[in-house]
């Protein structure tokens, strides 16, 4: 009975390292990629800048309405901050803009879609050309 709770809370631990490494490389990422420091990052989520420190040296994770915070302060999802794939996200505005478009009718997508088809092959042109 022993021997599968330790494997139970081993799996555990290190599911929760994988995590808490994945939000603290983010953090540190997104936050140096806006040019905040540490602090400026505390102030606008209402965390402290060592709270903030912990986070970014996997030191500690944050609870789910900090990591809310965070996200929202450095405007993309919390999803992206836990995400286990570590695909790019969207920011705040794309995904608004994505929503947009969704609720707009199959014509109106069709306009949308020909229009972006259209940017995207002519900047994939221009950078083929370019190299």
């Amino acid at each position: 009975m022993i021997i599968p709770y330790i494997c139970l809370k081993l799996y555990f631990n290190t599911l929760l390292n994988l995590i808490m490494t994945k939000i603290g490389e983010r953090i540190s990422l997104l936050r140096k990629k806006k040019g905040w420091s540490q602090t400026e990052l505390a102030k606008k989520t209402g965390a402290s800048r060592e709270a903030i420190g912990k986070y970014e040296r996997n030191e500690a994770a944050p609870a789910i309405d900090t990591a809310k915070k965070i996200a929202d302060a450095l405007e993309v999802t919390l999803d992206y901050l836990v995400e286990e794939n570590g695909l790019p996200t969207f920011d705040k505005k794309t995904v608004n803009r994505i929503q947009k478009i969704q609720m707009l009718d199959e014509t109106e997508k069709g306009h949308v879609y020909a229009m972006l088809d259209a940017f995207l092959l002519k900047c994939s042109i221009q950078n083929n050309i370019a190299s």
